[in-house]
């Protein structure tokens, strides 16, 4: 009775649509996310599997008009066949793959055979309404792909699957027009339903706003999102164990008001890559950096980058304007003794941690500035800088 297994193409649909629109990937999934997470999307870590999926859903697609011109439909088992191996993580592991259908249609046991698909880059919601507009997002897009299966090519994201959709403006934009999709399929989903989504994903770190001759300057820290690596086997007191490296940190920084021609905005005093938002003056960049140093890690000699310090430059004036600095840490030095009990005072724990002030003073060599935003800008990372690959001044 699953439709999943009576219409094979409504899982073909399933997964390409996600694999065109990121934004469902990431934003309602947890903290751990990247290529070696619970729940990695097919086409993280290996540059081959676009391809090959390309390959299985054509090939799933063919069987299953064949059956139909047939008169029939197609076997069950030729879901799980075409494409158990794709929808995997990096080890092969079936049960850890966003589309997990371990549970679908499995030849080799009757526990594998219960029609069902876990859609395991959801994270539980902390509140029940927020879970309702998860079954309802799905149940659109399910609803959408049984009267109209989704057949467009596959899109070959490479680094900007990581660059511009773990960034609050990309995933944003991106859900954006997954809900357009669902309005002009007659589906009358509002885009407000996911503000929730949005703040908790990505919260506010703080807002800063400056004044300068002839302009009003914004600028505002976002949390973004930042893969966490598996590292190699190391050996414990009991055997071996793979850490989980959570010392690095992205966020996004977002500036209106500025004249793009006469401003920059640094972050520890290297320009950051400003990308405009289609707003006249509205730019944002993504900024990634070590939060903390712990023993095992990614590049264990680099150290923290904490306190991020953000100005705003004017590049004629050869002066800060002003600007915002955030700690990653209490500023103060203290330490929490258990996790927030409720939203409000997360909030309250970032806001501390942010200060409106703290901008660079003097005179600002902007000569020098624009050196060093030539050695950290990247062509894999273009909407990134990455403070790791900035040596100490």
């Amino acid at each position: 009775d699953s439709p999943l297994l009576r219409r094979p193409d409504l899982l073909a649909s399933l997964i390409t649509y996600w694999q065109r629109h990121p934004s469902l990937s990431y934003l309602f999934s947890g903290r751990f996310i990247g290529p070696t997470s619970q729940a990695p999307r097919f086409d993280e870590g290996r540059p081959e599997a676009v391809y090959e999926m390309e390959v299985a859903l054509r090939e799933l697609r063919r069987l299953d008009a064949e059956a139909a011109a047939a008169g029939g439909s197609a076997r069950p088992w030729i879901v799980d066949r075409a494409l158990r191996h794709l929808l995997t993580d990096l080890t092969g592991n079936t049960h850890r793959a966003e589309f997990c259908i371990d549970k679908l249609y499995s030849p080799d046991s009757s526990r594998g055979r219960l029609g069902l698909l876990e859609l395991r880059g959801f994270e539980m919601p902390p509140h029940p309404e927020l879970a309702l507009v998860q079954a309802l997002l799905v149940r659109s897009l399910i609803a959408w792909f049984w009267d109209t299966p989704y057949d467009e090519p596959l899109v070959r994201w490479g680094t900007r699957l990581h660059d511009e959709f773990l960034l609050p403006h990309g995933t944003l934009l991106d859900i954006e027009g997954v809900v357009d999709d669902l309005n002009r399929a007659g589906i009358p989903f509002e885009q407000s339903w996911l503000d929730a989504f949005a703040e908790f994903r990505f919260p506010r770190i703080g807002l800063a706003r400056i004044s300068a001759p002839g302009a009003r300057i914004e600028l505002e820290l976002r949390q973004a999102i930042e893969p966490w690596h598996v590292l190699g086997e190391e050996a414990t007191g009991s055997g071996t164990a793979r850490y989980v490296d959570s010392s690095v940190e992205r966020i996004q920084v977002t500036v209106r008001g500025i004249d793009e021609r006469r401003h920059l905005v640094t972050c520890n005093g290297v320009p950051v890559p400003l990308t405009s938002t289609g707003t006249l003056g509205e730019f944002y960049a993504g900024v990634r950096y070590r939060a903390w140093q712990p023993w095992s890690a990614l590049h264990p000699s680099i150290e923290v980058h904490s306190p991020l310090t953000v100005d705003v430059i004017d590049t004629r004036a050869e002066a800060s304007l002003g600007g915002a600095t955030y700690h990653v840490v209490h500023p103060g030095g203290r330490a929490y003794e258990h996790p927030p009990v409720n939203a409000f005072e997360a909030e309250a724990r970032r806001a501390s941690r942010f200060e409106a002030h703290g901008h660079t003073p003097g005179h600002v060599d902007v000569g020098a500035l624009r050196e060093r935003g030539r050695h950290a800008a990247s062509a894999d990372y273009p909407h990134t800088l990455d403070l790791r690959r900035i040596a100490p001044a």
